[in-house]
């Protein structure tokens, strides 16, 4: 019994923060936005849809470990003092956890601790791996952060379905699961037993009929923030954020954060670190037709003009310093495309936001519809995104005829939005068409403003050479 007590009061002192986990020091490290990460064995770190819980000096980043058909395989955890060096360290819940877990879907894992307890609490939403038909919020616990979690069960809280899900423990030591009900079509928060372990009590029905998901809930100072994005699929969206005095009082309305798609990424949640707040994104594959376990991740740090504003850039790439808590981004994340043979930029003429506005060559002059954001995808394909508008560069109707046009259009599966960077030699590419095989090209080479670009078969020209310039 001595020794059982013992095991509880470290695991206390683990979970507030109050005994490193190990010796551990945390140089400042640069990372990448939007790419998959690679664990310190050099393996993929699959932990899509997942959340960060700070144990000791130690970051310990859970999430959805999928199988190729996208069902469950496990809920995988890696562990990192720097945010950048990820150490793998279990599958802490697999699909010989359960009968019901051997063939699901587990999405949006998160992790609390119970200090009462000892216990490390999970909840998640769970599928049957054939559809969306069940709505279930799950739960799993275990003395250890990396141990092996023991399930117990699933349910629709208070009868409600839930889907994306997160968890918030409030100052007090209250704890809160949010979740999308009703279809996606309302947003539910519930508070929890003392255990963590079972719904309480619903005390927010949020927005209702505003379609909202992927939620994230965050303190800073007073007030509360709520992330979510609205419910499109795979696809990206506008996220939206609200804020209240206390998570059971009074919600404002939504404000648009970030661009009209997040950067091409959906809120999995937000990390205090020292005093700043990173956003961790999901850029999902499936909005380029690719499995789960291609996504990338979109990590970004959150500005806050007032105590109750918040607001979101794209950045290269980041610095994040844990031990000072401090993360700046760097770079835009923008580049500036001009053709080798005239110097001019690539440009959505008129500055157009809609779809099918024209690509064409233009006298640089620093608007933001010459600015384009080249985003990695699976199979080592990019996306060209324009920043004035956050679509997509695109040839008409995925044609493959030589001279058909480039335009901009919403970003989607297609396969004539996914190009290949191939080098041209003298710091200069070729953007090259998936569907097609051809080069984005400006016919016989013309040298005026205004001049809609095309595609061609591959020749080698300078007007099928492009400078990449980051801003």
């Amino acid at each position: 019994m001595r020794r059982h007590m013992l095991t509880i009061f470290m695991a206390v002192l683990l979970g507030a923060g109050l005994l490193p986990a190990t010796t551990a020091s945390a140089a400042p490290v640069t990372v990448a936005v939007g790419a998959q990460f690679t664990d310190t064995s050099g393996g993929l770190i699959h932990a899509h849809g997942g959340g960060v819980l700070k144990v000791g000096t130690f970051f310990y980043w859970f999430g959805e470990n999928r199988n190729a058909d996208n069902t469950f395989r496990a809920v995988s955890v890696w562990r990192s003092s720097d945010l950048r060096n990820w150490e793998f360290r279990a599958n802490v819940l697999t699909q010989s956890s359960a009968a019901e877990l051997q063939r699901a879907n587990i999405e949006r894992p998160k992790v609390i601790f119970n200090a009462s307890t000892g216990q490390y609490v999970m909840w998640m939403h769970k599928e049957n791996g054939s559809d969306y038909g069940e709505a279930r919020a799950a739960v799993a616990v275990s003395s250890t952060v990396d141990g092996s979690y023991t399930y117990l069960g699933s349910s629709r809280p208070l009868g409600f379905m839930s889907r994306d899900i997160t968890l918030f423990r409030d100052d007090n030591g209250t704890a809160y699961m949010i979740s999308a009900a009703n279809e996606n079509a309302d947003l539910h928060v519930y508070r929890l037993t003392a255990d963590y372990t079972q719904v309480a009590a619903r005390v927010q029905r949020l927005w209702p009929a505003s379609w909202r998901e992927a939620p994230a809930m965050f303190k800073r100072g007073s007030v509360y923030f709520l992330l979510t994005s609205a419910a499109t699929g795979w696809a990206p969206n506008q996220q939206k954020y609200a804020t209240a005095s206390s998570v059971e009082g009074t919600w404002s309305g939504l404000s648009n954060v970030g661009d009209s798609t997040a950067f091409g990424s959906q809120t999995a949640f937000v990390l205090p670190v020292g005093n700043a707040y990173l956003y961790l994104g999901d850029r999902w594959a499936g909005a380029w037709g690719g499995p789960v376990n291609d996504s990338r991740y979109v990590w970004l740090p959150l500005q806050f003009p007032t105590a109750t504003t918040m607001s979101l850039a794209y950045a290269r790439d980041l610095t994040i310093d844990a031990a000072a808590g401090t993360i700046t981004g760097n770079g835009s994340g923008n580049d500036r495309l001009t053709l080798r043979h005239s110097g001019k930029c690539l440009d959505v003429r008129d500055g157009s936001t809609s779809d099918g506005g024209a690509v064409i060559q233009f006298t640089c002059n620093g608007g933001t519809n010459q600015q384009w954001r080249v985003q990695s995808i699976s199979g080592g394909f990019v996306q060209v995104v324009a920043r004035n508008s956050g679509k997509c560069l695109d040839v008409t109707s995925g044609s493959t005829a030589d001279g058909a046009a480039v335009i901009q259009w919403a970003c989607g599966t297609g396969s004539n939005q996914q190009w290949t960077m191939q080098d041209a030699g003298g710091g200069f590419v070729r953007l090259v068409a998936r569907h097609s095989g051809k080069c984005l090209d400006l016919p016989s080479s013309q040298q005026t403003d205004n001049v809609q670009l095309k595609q061609y078969p591959c020749n080698g020209g300078s007007n099928q050479q492009i400078q990449r310039i980051s801003l």
